[in-house]
C-alpha cells in the first residue's frame, strides 16, 4: 500500500511538474541559446531538465525513508556517496550551463570532486574486479584509487558526449534504469526515477526542455554509483566486462573523438559536429531515425549478453559494427 502511494505520488508531482515547467524554467532563467555552430537548435530551450532530475533523485530518497521501505535505496554509507557525488556533479554541470567552462576546469572539478569524495567515504573504491569468462580476480592494489577517478571522470565525459540530439541519452538512461530493475537492483528506486524520465522525455522530444550539462552529469555519477553498488552488494552482479558491453557506444564513441581531436591537434573534450549521432543523423536526416539507429546499437549487445553469447565475442561484434557504420557513412559524405 505504502509503495502504491509513493507511485501515486512521484506520478503526480511530475504530472504537476510537466504542465507548470515554463514557470519553473522562467523563475530559474536556465536557457540554452543557439549558436548557429554547436547548438542549431532555432530558439532558446530551457535548461531545467537536470534540476528536475535532481529534485526526484532527493525527493524518492526522502520519500523511501520516511515511509521506512526497506532495501529499495542505496543503504549505510553509500546513501551518503551518491547523494555527494550526484549533488556535486550537478553543481558542476549547472555551473557550465550559465557559464561555459572551459573543458580543462570541468574536468578538474570532476576529479577534485571524486577524489573528495573516495577520501572521506572509501567505500567508493573498488578493490578488484571481475571478468564473465576468466576465472581470476584481478586486483587493482596501489591503483583503486586511481581507477575509480579515471572511471568516473570518463563515464561523465561519455555521458555529457552522448547527449546531443533529442531524447538520445533519456532513452538510453531508460534502457539502463530497466536493466537494473530487471536484475532487481534496486527496481523500485529506478521505476520512481524512470516516471521523471519518462515525461522529460515528452518535453524534451518536443524541443522544450533539455537535461544540459547537469543533469548529464548527475546521470553519470547515479550510473556509476549504481553500478559500483551492485558489484558490492548483489550476488547477481554485473561483471566489469559486461558494465562495458553496457556503456561501450558512448564510450567508444567518446574514445574515437579523443584520439581524432588530438590527431587534428583540438582539446579531447571540446565540442565538435563529429559525435556517432552527427554522422547518423547527416546521413538519415532523420533525427528521429538517427535516435533509433543509436539507441539499437546501444541495446544490441546487451541483448546478446543475455542471449548467452561471450562477453569477447560481442565486443568483437559490436567494434566491427560500429566502425563499419562509422566508415561506410564517412564515405558516403565524401562521394
Amino acid at each position: 500500500m505504502e509503495i502504491f502511494f509513493l507511485l501515486l505520488l512521484i506520478f503526480f508531482l511530475n504530472l504537476i511538474i510537466f504542465f507548470k515547467f515554463q514557470k519553473l524554467s522562467n523563475f530559474f532563467v536556465i536557457f540554452d541559446n543557439p549558436d548557429g555552430k554547436l547548438k542549431k537548435h532555432d530558439r532558446a530551450v530551457s535548461l531545467v531538465g537536470g534540476f528536475i532530475i535532481l529534485i526526484n533523485f532527493y525527493l524518492i530518497i526522502f520519500f523511501l525513508k520516511i515511509f521506512n521501505v526497506d532495501n529499495v535505496t542505496f543503504e549505510n554509507n553509500f546513501l551518503y556517496i551518491v547523494i555527494i557525488l550526484s549533488s556535486l556533479f550537478y553543481l558542476i554541470g549547472f555551473v557550465d550551463d550559465l557559464k561555459n567552462l572551459s573543458p580543462n576546469l570541468k574536468l578538474f572539478l570532476i576529479i577534485i570532486s571524486i577524489i573528495l569524495v573516495t577520501y572521506f567515504f572509501p567505500e567508493l573504491k573498488l578493490e578488484y574486479i571481475k571478468i564473465s569468462f576468466l576465472y581470476k580476480d584481478y586486483s587493482f592494489g596501489n591503483y583503486a584509487f586511481l581507477f575509480i577517478i579515471l572511471s568516473f571522470a570518463l563515464l561523465a565525459n561519455a555521458i555529457n558526449m552522448f547527449d546531443g540530439i533529442n531524447l538520445q541519452l533519456i532513452g538510453y538512461t531508460l534502457f539502463i534504469f530497466l536493466i537494473f530493475i530487471i536484475n532487481s537492483f534496486l527496481p523500485l528506486f529506478f521505476i520512481f526515477l524512470s516516471i521523471c524520465l519518462i515525461f522529460l522525455g515528452i518535453l524534451n522530444y518536443k524541443n522544450k526542455v533539455f537535461i544540459g550539462d547537469g543533469g548529464c552529469y548527475l546521470i553519470s555519477s547515479i550510473l556509476g554509483c549504481t553500478f559500483i553498488y551492485q558489484y558490492k552488494n548483489f550476488s547477481n552482479y554485473l561483471y566489469g566486462d559486461q558494465i562495458f558491453i553496457i556503456l561501450f557506444i558512448p564510450a567508444i564513441d567518446m574514445l574515437r573523438l579523443f584520439f581524432v581531436r588530438l590527431l587534428k591537434k583540438k582539446h579531447p573534450f571540446r565540442g565538435d559536429l563529429n559525435h556517432l549521432h552527427h554522422i547518423i543523423d547527416r546521413f538519415t536526416k532523420n533525427k528521429n531515425l538517427t535516435v533509433t539507429i543509436t539507441l539499437i546499437l546501444c541495446i544490441l549487445p546487451t541483448l546478446l549478453i543475455y542471449l548467452g553469447i561471450q562477453t569477447y565475442s560481442i565486443l568483437v561484434i559490436s567494434f566491427l559494427i560500429y566502425f563499419s557504420l562509422i566508415s561506410f557513412l564517412g564515405y558516403k559524405k565524401k562521394k
